[in-house]
């Protein structure tokens, strides 16, 4: 017998439309994309927070923002154990919510977004300190996203430096 939590598989466009988790973990489709999965999340967090804030304004939008966190976890778990990888490569949901709020806190020049953008995925990729250890000791859909969380946190952090400093 065949047991999906058990085994490892490959979404697809199929897979992404049979649940509405699965939407959402895997970024609208971004988590699709054949290659960097997670660059393409990190490139709609980005694109989502530049139309987004303006449009709703900072109160609802970091509401909003908090609120796709919760069902983000949520849908992550979800797709996590369907896919039988709770960190699978195609959840990207975690990178859109982090990118979104880096985004949305260094509002204005696209450079200091931009730098940013690379800045967080140098984090997310290479875990290093407390990322690692978020990602290493912290399971399930709360642990998908808390790395990326403290990835965001210190790439907040080090562009707060280097504004301030540079």
């Amino acid at each position: 017998m065949s047991d999906l939590a058990t085994q490892s598989r490959e979404p697809s466009l199929r897979f992404m439309l049979s649940h509405p988790a699965h939407v959402i973990s895997l970024g609208f489709g971004a988590g699709l994309a054949p290659f960097a999965p997670g660059t393409f999340g990190t490139l709609l967090g980005l694109f989502a927070a530049r139309w987004l804030q303006p449009l709703l304004g900072d109160t609802l939008f970091f509401a909003a923002l908090f609120g796709a966190l919760l069902i983000g976890t949520w849908a992550a778990g979800v797709t996590g154990r369907a896919l039988g990888e709770s960190d699978h490569g195609a959840i990207v949901w975690d990178e859109v919510i982090a990118m979104a709020l880096i985004t949305a806190m260094l509002p204005g020049a696209m450079w200091k977004q931009a730098s940013a953008f690379l800045l967080f995925r140098f984090f997310d990729i290479r875990k290093p300190g407390p990322v690692g250890w978020a990602d290493r000791n912290v399971k399930g859909a709360v642990g998908v996203m808390l790395d990326d969380l403290v990835a965001a946190a210190l790439t907040m952090f080090v562009m707060a430096l280097w504004i301030r400093f540079v």
